[in-house]
């Protein structure tokens, strides 16, 4: 695997190389990491020249991969309690366009940063399943790749928390367009929260021929049905104990996920993406993923010996 963070958990901060270079000591053992950068104007702003420069600059000195999420904030209605806005597949056609046009702007930063992905949601929580939806989702995922294919970078598609992004409707989507190139990031927090350990388990089977990604985080599960992005759950020696919480009940089984992984490819990236409002600092990121990524790779080691 190749161990990567999420700038999300800075999401709060603007995005400055000071951050990339903690994130950087965590995955310093790791050969190819992957840096996923949160694409949301306040904290990198992708239409400011001058900090797309700084952060191209700083990718080019660093043995690190660029990925890129998608806006999912409209800027100017952002707080750290605000719900996503953006719909690339939204009823309204003025809202899709809005919606691709942002991302487009994001995605123009791949000029100068070397992104080899942009990760896409298809709808908002609880959307539903259906022909409008599969249509809308087909014209987005065209007309973005259509967009991203010059700049060297392939589109993924996200499990999310509704109805359209479910493993076989993603696989439906792929298939219908006949979208041979276009992969998938699997959240596993969100399988998780779809339906537990056989969700997660499902949905790896499904979509294992696509995924391109691995998104990482620990929540409750399906019975609280609260997308938490909290540190992985591994044990006390990781690093990253249980949340303080006596109403705390389930988690990932990651010893579970890593027995999977180990049946992908080396070359997929696997992206903690936690919560910017567990209100981390640089330095405790890099100790927390640092842990993590030590304990999976010990898990690892002790499967291929076993």
């Amino acid at each position: 695997m190749q161990p990567g963070i999420s700038t999300h958990v800075f999401l709060q901060q603007r995005l400055h190389p000071g951050l990339l270079d903690a994130m950087a000591r965590a995955l310093s053992p790791y050969s190819t990491p992957v840096i996923e950068i949160f694409a949301a104007r306040h904290h990198f702003d992708y239409t400011d020249r001058s900090i797309v420069r700084d952060l191209a600059l700083w990718f080019r000195d660093a043995s690190i991969l660029p990925t890129l999420h998608q806006p999912v904030y409209l800027d100017s209605q952002w707080s750290r309690h605000s719900a996503p806005t953006l719909n690339l597949i939204d009823p309204e056609k003025s809202r899709r366009i809005d919606a691709m046009d942002e991302v487009k702007r994001a995605l123009e930063s791949a000029e100068q940063i070397p992104f080899t992905a942009l990760t896409l949601h298809l709808g908002l929580k609880d959307d539903l399943w259906n022909l409008r939806a599969l249509e809308n989702s087909l014209t987005a995922i065209e007309h973005l790749k259509a967009f991203a294919h010059p700049l060297g970078v392939k589109i993924l598609l996200e499990n999310l928390q509704n109805e359209v992004t479910t493993p076989d409707h993603l696989l439906e989507i792929l298939r219908v367009g006949h979208f041979d190139n276009v992969g998938v990031t699997l959240d596993l927090g969100h399988a998780h929260l779809s339906g537990g350990t056989p969700a997660i388990d499902e949905a790896i089977e499904l979509l294992k021929p696509r995924i391109r990604a691995l998104n990482l985080h620990d929540n409750q599960g399906p019975e609280v049905r609260k997308d938490e992005h909290l540190w992985p759950v591994i044990s006390a020696e990781s690093g990253a104990p249980r949340p303080d919480s006596a109403t705390w009940d389930g988690g990932v089984d990651w010893p579970n996920v890593n027995r999977h992984l180990t049946a992908l490819p080396q070359s997929t990236p696997t992206i903690l993406e936690i919560s910017h409002e567990l209100n981390e600092t640089a330095d405790s990121v890099a100790q927390k993923a640092s842990a993590f990524f030590s304990h999976q790779a010990r898990l690892t080691e002790q499967l291929q010996t076993s």
